[in-house]
């Protein structure tokens, strides 16, 4: 009988996930470039793309306690025929500052009782390797600082060298400016700070380390107090080490196809998840080169859902994928640009892109600066690399995961100001799916537009209000909102893409061009401006793509003129 391998979701213990015969993307094949690298790095990437089973299984590899079981364990994976010297070599302290929990009034002894906890377990997992008295004097010692230094001394003496993993290294001093003056954060992070002061233990220490977080921004605080590290976050060798490329995803599908638990087309399926969970690149050199990345945890929430019911999820985004949102509005808080009134989210809300320099680390306090907080973004996975622009990288939102994203905060910010009524407006998308009703539908959207002074303010010209339609657009469930969209050969603002596999009652999709004129304009700019769109949205509806998005709804070809805050003209074109 043929043992299935089951979808890994939620399981970040690679030991347990080959002792259960579960599903592997192979990464061995980068633990030999991470040797000839350096023996201190440091590697940041968003939530939910594959850390922590990477460092599982990186635990599993050098643990010196796992060395026996080396052949059964990684049986089948690229390091079992290719194993390094180093492997099974080390005393490996695996810790995850994620786990650092509690008032951060008491930080201190919490990370302290934390540390204590991991290092008495690390004696007790090496006993075997040291005299009979190691393990009791090692639990005599109650300061995390000093039993650091007892177990770096007892290793140097027996001659064994001890390799340091952390997890989430970033994880509470990045919570502590959300939640605390950033003097807190300060005093943990300069000086003697005890968060600087335990990074300056590891100097000596260990023989090899390797950090991974979400943000560089600790990174550039403690770089006194811990200097010996290489930051391979953005270097070429490495884009391709976390999350899985399109061909990795189609293996997956391929597997579970030949064991009859996949119906599905295979490209469908890729058709399905790529414009929600792939396109990461985080190496410029490997923008034009390597293939795009997906969010490994999408995919697999994706291809469980499928596997067990049939269908793919009526929610594309995984609640467990979501960036915590509570950080990220403080983050957008802190867009503070000086003489630009939209801001930085806004601009790639409504563009769909920046261009900016990254920033390998940076301190807390230079987060304000639209410069650096350009680079936050593209850390927590908000932006990625699209491309070059002479010095400047050309930075993309991903996919429709992150859009929404932005799309939430700004909705979020508009219904501050003016709430619209989201029941009407629901009732109007019902409508605009089902009975081809469109009218109610834009002039909801409209009327709140003219109607709010306040929001104006917000949005300034076309792009701007773009961004505006797109916010409340995406408040629509039964259709895929796509802008900027190409379709033969050319761009077209808005397509409203029927979502058939959640609502097959749809029964109307639309291609929306929005037309913006300013306030001086003239009727006979209105009229160019008009007929410029109505050429422009029947070749839209030409092409071949457009045929096959649809299925068998009817599409309507709608143009959306407004001038300054009026709409002057709202019609349906006929196709030719």
């Amino acid at each position: 009988m043929v043992q299935i391998k089951r979808l890994p979701y939620g399981i970040s213990d690679f030991r347990q996930l080959m002792r259960e015969g579960k599903y592997y993307v192979d990464k061995t094949m980068f633990l030999p470039m991470m040797e000839e690298t350096d023996n201190f790095l440091f590697l940041i990437r968003p939530r939910r793309f594959g850390k922590s089973i990477f460092l599982s299984m990186l635990r599993a590899y050098y643990d010196i306690n796992e060395r026996e079981n080396f052949q059964e364990t990684f049986k089948g994976l690229w390091i079992a025929d290719h194993p390094t010297p180093e492997r099974g070599k080390f005393q490996v302290l695996h810790m995850d500052f994620s786990r650092v929990l509690g008032n951060l009034d008491n930080l201190e002894e919490d990370f302290g009782d934390y540390c204590n906890q991991m290092l008495d377990d690390f004696i007790e997992r090496y006993a075997s390797f040291y005299d009979d008295d190691y393990i009791a004097k090692g639990y005599e010692l109650k300061n995390f600082r000093t039993k650091f230094s007892y177990i770096d001394n007892r290793a140097k003496r027996k001659g064994y060298p001890l390799y340091l993993i952390i997890d989430e290294y970033d994880n509470f001093t990045n919570t502590v400016p959300n939640e605390r003056d950033e003097a807190v954060y300060h005093a943990l992070t300069h000086a003697s700070g005890f968060y600087r002061d335990v990074f300056k233990l590891f100097k000596g220490m260990f023989s090899r380390i390797l950090m991974m977080g979400v943000s560089p921004v600790t990174m550039d605080d403690l770089t006194s107090g811990y200097n010996i590290a290489s930051n391979i976050s953005m270097r070429p060798e490495f884009n391709l080490m976390l999350g899985f490329s399109e061909e990795d995803v189609r293996q997956m599908i391929r597997y579970y196809q030949g064991l009859g638990m996949l119906k599905a087309d295979e490209d469908s399926l890729i058709e399905e998840m790529k414009p929600w969970y792939d396109n990461y690149c985080f190496a410029q050199e490997s923008v034009d080169t390597d293939p795009k990345m997906f969010n490994c945890d999408m995919v697999f929430y994706y291809l469980n859902r499928v596997i067990q019911t049939g269908k793919s999820p009526r929610e594309m985004i995984d609640p467990n994928t979501r960036t915590d949102y509570t950080k990220m509005k403080k983050l957008i808080q802190l867009d503070q640009l000086d003489g630009n009134r939209r801001g930085l989210i806004h601009e790639i809300a409504e563009n769909g892109y920046t261009y900016g320099t990254l920033a390998e680390s940076f301190p807390a306090e230079e987060l304000t600066r639209p410069q650096i907080f350009v680079s936050l973004l593209f850390y927590y996975g908000m932006l990625t690399i699209g491309g070059n622009f002479g010095a400047k990288v050309k930075l993309i939102i991903p996919n429709n995961n992150v859009r929404r994203q932005y799309y939430g905060y700004l909705l979020e910010e508009f219904q501050k100001i003016a709430r619209v009524d989201t029941m009407a407006l629901s009732n109007a998308y019902d409508q605009a799916a089902i009975n081809g009703d469109w009218l109610a539908m834009l002039s909801s959207i409209a009327l709140l537009y003219r109607e709010t002074t306040s929001v104006r303010q917000l949005i300034e010209g076309e792009r701007n209000l773009q961004g505006f339609m797109n916010a409340y657009l995406t408040l629509c469930p039964y259709y895929l909102t796509a802008p900027e969209m190409e379709m033969n050969h050319g761009f077209c603002d808005f397509f409203l893409m029927p979502d058939l596999r959640h609502y097959p009652m749809i029964r109307h999709s639309y291609i929306l061009e929005l037309k913006y004129l300013k306030a001086d304009a003239t009727d006979t700019d209105a009229a160019s401006q008009w007929q410029e769109a109505v050429e422009q949205i029947r070749q839209y509806a030409q092409g071949g793509r457009v045929s096959y998005l649809v299925g068998d709804t009817q599409l309507h070809l709608l143009i959306m003129q407004i001038k300054g805050y009026e709409t002057i003209r709202m019609e349906e074109i006929a196709f030719k």
